[in-house]
């Protein structure tokens, strides 16, 4: 059974179809909160952006001349299946086209801006001098490029499109609730990667908060980001103790949890699972809570 399932969650992690659903799971979590309907041009187009974004990082970033030999089981996997990997991000970036037709013009800009920051982010279109570098390599701007990537595509884009298609009514103050509720959740799950890769952003001279703050205080950081986010879900809409705060909250203290036992020398499933599966967990805990307790 373990020979049959490790190749499938292998292809599923590693091949970053499972990054592409955490991102889908969280526009369905927009949409649920916002008492849309899901909008299905915005989950495909989320789907294989992210598929084509993920992907093409690794292949810009090829870690030296035999990526084969890399002691991390993701880049051996991604790199002994690399024409696959080519094709699925070809094949992505071709479906992004019609899809982008399909928006609205407030969300194409929208996206537009987010994806030049991903190019940004993953190519090293800056000079200093000889240095070349992206925007990855600008000490402490790393997790907030992530964190904005991933909550205007994951919340505001979805708001957008249901309000054009007068799908719900949200007011401002709602939508920068559930903007910054979002961010603090995305911005403690980008630590502990951070964690992960403690003495390796040391040895490259990356200014990161586990670098800057330590273990321990980068630990306490998360803590005190998933606090604020249950604040702000409470504040969500006047709403208090609804059944989606009690859904929401049981994977916040889940992902706490997670977020505690985790250290440097974890094993890559911990954390490309465990920890990024929280993302998906939400939805799922929404509709089941939803199920049950309605």
């Amino acid at each position: 059974m373990k020979k049959l399932f490790r190749p499938v969650l292998d292809f599923l992690l590693f091949s970053n179809v499972f990054m592409a659903l955490c991102a889908v799971a969280q526009a369905l979590v927009t949409f649920h909160l916002i008492g849309s309907r899901p909008v299905y041009a915005v989950l495909g187009l989320l789907f294989v952006a992210t598929l084509a974004e993920y992907n093409f990082a690794i292949l810009l970033v090829k870690p030296g001349a035999q990526p084969l030999k890399s002691p991390f089981r993701r880049v051996r996997w991604f790199y002994s299946h690399h024409r696959l990997m080519i094709t699925f991000t070809i094949v992505s970036v071709l479906l992004m086209i019609p899809l982008f037709f399909m928006i609205s013009m407030q969300s194409r800009l929208l996206l537009l801006f987010l994806g030049a920051l991903c190019v940004g982010y993953s190519m090293p279109i800056f000079t200093i001098g000889e240095h070349k570098f992206g925007l990855r390599h600008v000490p402490g701007l790393k997790p907030f490029l992530i964190t904005i990537v991933w909550t205007f595509s994951c919340v505001l884009f979805p708001v957008l499109e249901s309000q054009d298609l007068h799908l719900t009514s949200i007011n401002m103050r709602d939508t920068m609730i559930l903007i910054a509720k979002r961010s603090l959740l995305i911005g403690a799950l980008t630590v502990p990667f951070d964690i992960r890769d403690l003495f390796h952003d040391k040895k490259h001279g990356l200014k990161t908060v586990a670098v800057a703050w330590g273990e321990k205080g980068a630990y306490l950081f998360c803590q005190a980001l998933l606090a604020g986010y249950l604040i702000l879900l409470f504040m969500f809409r006047d709403n208090g103790f609804t059944i989606d705060f009690w859904a929401l909250a049981v994977t916040v203290v889940l992902m706490g949890w997670l977020i505690f036992r985790s250290k440097w020398e974890k094993n890559e499933y911990y954390y490309f699972f465990y920890m990024d599966g929280v993302l998906i967990l939400q939805y799922v805990m929404l509709v089941a809570f939803n199920f049950i307790f309605k």
